[in-house]
């Protein structure tokens, strides 16, 4: 039996401190394929966390059966730092309070890293190229010396990630529909997760602006083979973002369908050899991630919502009213807060009281927008 846990303490920052990082491999050890999942990087977002809490024992019967063709290693809470970051008996999970760093942003540029080492070391074999690559991230890893806690944990989390071909980020929204963010290479290729999980849109981009963590890898590949276009550098690796709904939506119920829809996936593409079940309905093609307009307000308020997740709206028309807080018109006056694309409601915030230049709502269009391009595509 392979299926097993994994124990790793990081050192803390400050005396007496430390965080245990938790992980599971399933699997044979010399699968040709390897599986990377985790959930609940951003530490204040737990769908995902329920989900893996029910596909790790599906994954270890199925590993007790001889069923698993490839190598799953599974990370249910990828980030006991967040875990520990409440304040005020508020879970501010999201952001490293030391350095204020977003959790799922300024991941590295791996191939400005190991450019020097493997310059002029590819041929014409793909496969030694891909392998060529890995290997030269694995070193630079070893090589590292972490000075902080964060810092040993984006290491340990990278040796896991960093010569895998399937790594899934599993994530949530605030109010929203489930969803998914991956390269636009990937696509159609990941239509299949797409399809398995029933997500309302697959957004697509290079490059989002942050330095996520699902774009690392692409970039990797993406920019080995600009730089050698004379030797073949395939994509060798495909991620993606999963946005499983909203941050309340931890239910033991659709964390299972959640679950057995990733085993599905998993099966269907023959990674564990067991039946996937019906085939499920196509989920619709992806769009570019700078056709969705991020709805952001120009003033603090309250909002009152005119629409419902899912719904189609049209540019120009009222999705919220903000209600004043100060002013002459405090608490009376209401200003309608207007659609910007025509598409339909992929989220909402939770919280109803908002800050100048909060994002409200995504609005899922079809065509690029103008004040989308080149810029920083993500909320935060």
């Amino acid at each position: 039996m392979a299926f097993e846990q994994h124990v790793l303490t990081l050192a803390g920052d400050t005396p007496g401190t430390h965080a245990t990082l938790y992980s599971y491999t399933a699997g044979p050890e010399d699968a040709q394929v390897k599986v990377h999942l985790q959930a609940a990087l951003h530490a204040d977002e737990q769908p995902g966390t329920m989900a893996l809490h029910h596909l790790l024992p599906m994954l270890r019967d199925a590993d007790e059966k001889g069923q698993l063709r490839a190598r799953f290693t599974v990370f249910p809470s990828v980030n006991p730092l967040g875990l520990a970051t409440r304040t005020l008996r508020t879970h501010i999970g999201r952001y490293d309070l030391v350095t204020g760093v977003n959790y799922n942003r300024r991941w590295p540029d791996l191939y400005q890293l190991v450019a020097e080492a493997v310059e002029g070391r590819f041929t014409d074999d793909p496969d030694a190229n891909v392998a060529l690559l890995r290997k030269a991230v694995g070193d630079w890893l070893d090589a590292q010396q972490p000075g902080t806690a964060a810092e040993e944990l984006r290491l340990a989390v990278l040796r896991s990630a960093h010569d895998a071909d399937i790594v899934l980020d599993l994530h949530c929204d605030s109010d929203s529909l489930k969803h998914i963010f991956t390269s636009p290479e990937l696509m159609p290729g990941l239509q299949d997760l797409a399809d398995w999980m029933q997500v309302s849109a697959t957004l697509t981009a290079e490059d989002s602006g942050g330095g996520s963590f699902d774009e690392m890898l692409p970039q990797l590949y993406r920019k080995a083979a600009r730089a050698n276009p004379d030797r073949p550098l395939p994509m060798a690796v495909e991620t993606a973002t999963l946005e499983y709904r909203g941050q309340a939506d931890v239910f033991d119920d659709v964390g299972l369908a959640d679950a057995k829809a990733l085993f599905g996936f998993f099966a269907s593409r023959g990674l564990i050899g067991a039946d996937p079940g019906p085939r499920p309905v196509p989920a619709p093609a992806a769009t570019p991630f700078d056709a969705t307009e991020v709805v952001r307000v120009d003033r603090p308020g309250l909002l009152a919502y005119r629409v419902e997740l899912g719904q189609k709206v049209t540019k120009g028309q009222p999705i919220a009213d903000l209600i004043a807080m100060d002013g002459p018109g405090a608490f009376i006056v209401r200003t309608p807060v207007l659609a910007g694309t025509d598409g339909f409601v992929l989220s909402r915030a939770l919280s109803k009281y908002v800050p100048r230049g909060g994002s409200i709502a995504k609005i899922v269009g079809t065509q690029p927008l103008a004040s989308r391009a080149g810029g920083y595509l993500l909320e935060d």
